[in-house]
Formats: structure tokens, sequence, C-alpha cells
């Protein structure tokens, strides 16, 4: 049987689970292949440093040249986690002429586009399943399973570390700070966890999805991000009062050839399939307009659930192999990019307000919303010492336009102060 070597620039949790998949799995992936697939050489900052896996017949350096430069290697693999020093690597591997599979987000989100171009001019093959949702394979699913479907809407917990936060924060009452300092000592959060906090990671992943999904080539500038740093536990109950759960959601939709994409915490119906996904598991719910509503649930990280989408790209460069075919895109579906206008992006909204609760403080508020013409389905009203109440209201669908609109004249009221506003989808 022909050999098909490997090199891996990064020996972490994730390429030492690539490792050894392949050879645990070797005879089954050979079956499917065709090709005796294995690592041969991998990359790591230090030579000195102890193992997993040492055992398997792997050459480790901390030369990047030994790999990309080896001409036995046909396929480089990508787990390093920069982006600067990683898109060098890729960018010389495939003007080398060797395929790339990288589980890297940042990476595809900030220079996808022109890393495909240089693929395609060395005929390679350039694949990413593991950059979104770890072990759920995704990506292909929107690429192949759903090839003939018009997708309208793409969203989903894509961020394990804010969702585990957030489960502990509902499930248990903790705040935001405990549930933080729990999510670090676990090891699903980084000391600084501005990229998942904040929304920025989760963002990265919906420029991805949204490119694969829509055929649009947007940018992380495009997508309007909040993370969930200010989110209190308060606000968690005040929306299980009215029967909601909150999940920090990416949210891509597509509307008249437009498309319109997001990160921001999210109230979800306590029935809605995304409510039930819990701690650091990921889920992403897909409307088409002939398959409906499907959703794809598992582990949005961890040594073998990504490694498994790494090696699964390995594979289908290898079947691309022998068939002859490397060199085509992880999609060839490209649409012209339309941000959807925030008069057009509709939806329903969840707003909290603290008001002095004295006669025509309530009528000044409802005011306010009624010239945008947004009305109200849900209004819940709790009293508070020092004559304040806590109004929350969940509007009926109105365009995000009139929604801001509607905010920035309420902050010149007095008597009323705008807490937060989050978006509501049934």
């Amino acid at each position: 049987m022909s050999s098909l070597n490997v090199g891996v620039l990064g020996f972490g949790t994730v390429g030492s689970g690539v490792v050894r998949i392949l050879d645990e799995h070797k005879s089954k992936i050979s079956q499917i292949t065709g090709y005796d697939i294995k690592v041969t050489k991998v990359l790591v900052r230090d030579l000195t440093k102890t193992r997993r896996y040492e055992d398997v017949d792997v050459a480790v350096t901390d030369n990047a040249n030994d790999v990309i430069g080896d001409p036995s290697i046909s396929i480089i693999v990508e787990v390093m986690g920069t982006i600067d020093i990683a898109y060098d690597y890729v960018l010389k591997s495939l003007r080398a002429g060797k395929h790339v599979v990288t589980a890297n987000k940042d990476l595809i989100a900030l220079h996808g586009d022109h890393l495909i171009t240089v693929a395609r001019e060395n005929n390679c093959d350039l694949f990413y399943e593991a950059s979104v949702a770890g072990g759920i394979p995704i990506l292909r699913t929107i690429v192949n399973g759903l090839a003939s479907d018009h997708l309208k809407k793409v969203m989903g917990i894509v961020n394990g570390t804010t969702n585990f936060m957030l489960t502990k924060m509902t499930s248990e009452g903790l705040s935001y700070e405990t549930a933080l300092k729990q999510a670090q000592e676990l090891g699903f959060a980084e000391s600084d966890p501005t990229n998942d906090v904040d929304g920025i990671d989760a963002a990265r992943k919906m420029v991805i999805l949204t490119r694969l999904s829509f055929g649009m080539n947007v940018s992380l500038d495009d997508v309007s991000t909040t993370g969930i740093r200010q989110l209190t536990v308060d606000e968690i109950k005040l929306a299980d009062q009215l029967g909601y759960t909150i999940k920090l959601l990416g949210i891509a939709e597509e509307h008249n050839g437009a498309v319109d994409v997001c990160v921001t915490p999210t109230l979800l119906p306590k029935t809605h399939p995304l409510s039930g996904v819990h701690n650091e598991n990921n889920a992403v719910f897909v409307l088409g307009e002939a398959a409906g509503e499907t959703m794809y649930y598992g582990p949005g990280a961890g040594e073998l659930p990504t490694a498994s989408s790494v090696v699964s790209d390995i594979i289908t460069v290898a079947k691309n192999t022998k068939l002859g075919t490397n060199g085509n895109a992880f999609s060839s579906y490209v649409h012209e990019t339309n941000k959807l206008a925030d008069k057009d992006c509709l939806a329903k909204y969840f707003v909290r307000l603290k008001m002095t609760d004295e006669t025509g403080t309530f009528l000044k508020m409802t005011q306010r919303f009624t010239e945008q013409k947004i009305g109200f389905s849900r209004i819940l009203q709790l009293p508070e010492s020092n004559e304040q109440a806590t109004v929350v209201i969940i509007t009926h669908e109105t365009s995000r336009e009139n929604l801001h609109l509607a905010l920035e004249t309420l902050k010149n009221e007095s008597g009323i102060v705008v807490n937060s506003h989050y978006r509501v989808e049934d």
C-alpha cells in the first residue's frame, strides 16, 4: 500500500490527538483511503519537554523548515493556535505544493480568502473542519449534506467557555466572576478570557460559517459583537420568569440576498433545542427552505473530538489524492456579499429598564417606543425600594434601527435608565 506522510505543526492537545487517532485507527483509515497514512515529523517549541505518545515513531524538531521543506511529506497539519506565524507556515506549505489541514479559526477567519486563492494556484487542498465547533462536522454538513438547500439562518453556541459560564450562572446562580474563575480552574478559559467573554472567538467562527452557508465573504468588522461580560444573574432570573434561557449565540441570517451576522446574548424559549445545550458543549441550528430546522450537537473542543475533525480532513485529502482531484476549495459556492441594513434586521428584544415609580414615567417610556412603532408582547414590573422599579419588556418584532432609536430617546428622559437589551429568538 502506498504511503502518505503527514507533518504536524504543533504538538499540544490537538496535535497529539491527531498522532494518536492516526496510529490507533490505522487499519480503518487505510481501508477507506487506500493509503498508509502516518505522521513522520512534528514541530515543537521545546525539544526537552516530555510528551504523550512518545512511543509512536515520529521525528520531533523545533525547526519548521524540517517539516515544511521535507519532500516526503504531502500533508501539513497546522494546530499551533497562533495567527501570524501560522499564516507564514501555511503560506510556505501551500507554495511548496503541500496540502494543508488546520484547526485555526483565527487564521481562516482573518486570512482564509487569500489562503484559498494560494491553495488553488498550487493545486493544493486546504481544509479546516475543526476550526468551528471542534468535533461537530458542521462545515462539511453545510457544504455537502445541505448543498442543495437554500439556507436562511445559521445560529449556534460556538464558544464552549461562555456556554459553560452561562450554564453555571443559570443552574447554580453563580456570579459572572465566580463562573469565570471556575472555567479558568477547569481549563475552559484562558488567564486572559477576552476573546471568549467578549464574543471575539464566536465572531471569528461566524465569519467562517457565513462564508460557507451563504457564499458571502464577510469580515470580522461585519459581525456585530456583544459578549457576556455585562450579563448579570438578575437578568438570567428575569428571563427565566418569562420562560426563556439566555445563551451567547452567533447568528447569521439571509434576507433578499443580503446577510446579517451577529454574536449576542440571546433569549431562547426553554423548549428551543439550543436551550438544552449545557456546559462546554457546542451546537449549531440550521434553517433551510427544503430541510427545515436541523441541529448539530457535540463537544466544541478537546483533544480527541477536535483531532477527529482534523483526521477527517486528512482522509478527504487522501481521497482527493487517490482520485487526482486536489486543488478544489472547501466550498465553491460564491454569492455577492451584501450586508443587511439595520432597518431590515427584524427581531424581538428583551429590554431591561430602571424607572422612578411615579405617575407619568411609565407613560413616557411607552410613548418613546410607540413613536418607533414598537409594540410589547410581555411586560414585567418589579417594585424596588427608594421608589424605584425594574421594568422588563419583550417587544414584538421590530427593526434593529427602530429599537436603537427608541433606546436613544429614552436616555434623555428623566427617571428612566436603560440597563440592557438582548435579542429574543422564538
